[in-house]
């Protein structure tokens, strides 16, 4: 098998700096939800970009927060795994936001003495003047050096062919590791749970969101076409279980229909959904719980 250009690049920012609508674009496909609220992404995510000669595997991450609960733990170790084990590291910030504390704990995990290469992307160009961005920029270079600089716009793809242009050029040459038709390596169960936890992230407020996870039980084909999926929702308290479901059952077929739309998308099929909610306490900071929820 001939050698292309192929590696792993990881994405790494605070929360909400736009990572996964990034690995979305750059891949075609939605692989990793988003929510305009902060963790929605827990694991690590990979996308694949083929193009003729290179093969790019990015690795979506969750955000850089402060560190408290098992869960937040797991989600530090993705973290810390990812930014060790790529080729290349892509970090990425809000130009509209502040730069802060998280942001600093980023840049602690991309020191130039790793030996990885980190391209800055300066993304939501398209928010603020040239000035602003300018001013971000030489902020973050009396910081950390580059190895290529991209203002960048993740939502409508400004910037974004030149900083694939300059990771393939980083990458060494290997053989494929995915082969042409796969995007990612996400398991169907893994993907459809993702629908649902997006759901809950939009139509639940304060801390519900944080508070739940989400595990596809059966996934069962029917003779005439139609999908069976069961997944069942899992909360810390009564009281959360209570939001979920909603008055008369209102919230939970409001998070059913619009997961259902999304998933018969993915299937192109028609999907009958159920959905079930159950307490687990205190799972986000009982690590047995975590590892039974898929988060290992």
């Amino acid at each position: 098998m001939s050698q292309i250009r192929s590696g792993f690049v990881g994405i790494l920012g605070r929360p909400n700096v736009g990572k996964s609508t990034l690995l979305n674009k750059l891949c075609g496909e939605k692989l990793a939800i988003i929510s305009a609220k902060p963790q929605t992404t827990r694991n690590r995510i990979l996308g694949v970009l083929h193009n003729p000669g290179s093969q790019i595997i990015f690795l979506d991450t969750p955000g850089m927060h402060e560190f408290g609960k098992a869960l937040n733990r797991y989600m530090q170790d993705v973290i810390t795994g990812v930014a060790k084990d790529v080729d290349t590291v892509i970090y990425m910030v809000d130009v509209t936001r502040e730069h802060g504390r998280e942001d600093n704990l980023t840049l602690e995990l991309i020191s130039p003495e790793s030996g990885i290469p980190v391209l800055l992307a300066v993304n939501k160009i398209d928010r603020v003047s040239g000035g602003q961005v300018q001013e971000r920029i030489d902020l973050l270079t009396q910081r950390c050096s580059f190895d290529g600089i991209f203002p960048i716009s993740a939502l409508n793809g400004k910037g974004l062919e030149q900083m694939v242009e300059c990771v393939t050029g980083l990458l060494p040459e290997s053989v494929p590791y995915f082969p042409e038709d796969m995007v990612t390596d996400q398991p169907l169960g893994f993907q459809l749970a993702e629908i649902v936890r997006e759901k809950l992230f939009d139509l639940t407020d304060q801390e519900v969101p944080y508070a739940t996870a989400v595990v596809v039980e059966d996934i069962s084909p029917r003779r005439d076409g139609l999908i069976d999926v069961s997944a069942m929702i899992y909360v810390e308290r009564e009281t959360q279980k209570g939001i979920v479901i909603g008055k008369g059952g209102r919230v939970l077929r409001e998070v059913g229909k619009a997961a259902r739309k999304d998933m018969e998308n993915l299937l192109e099929k028609q999907v009958f959904l159920e959905l079930w909610v159950k307490v687990k306490k205190g799972w986000t900071d009982r690590e047995g719980l975590l590892r039974q929820l898929g988060y290992r």
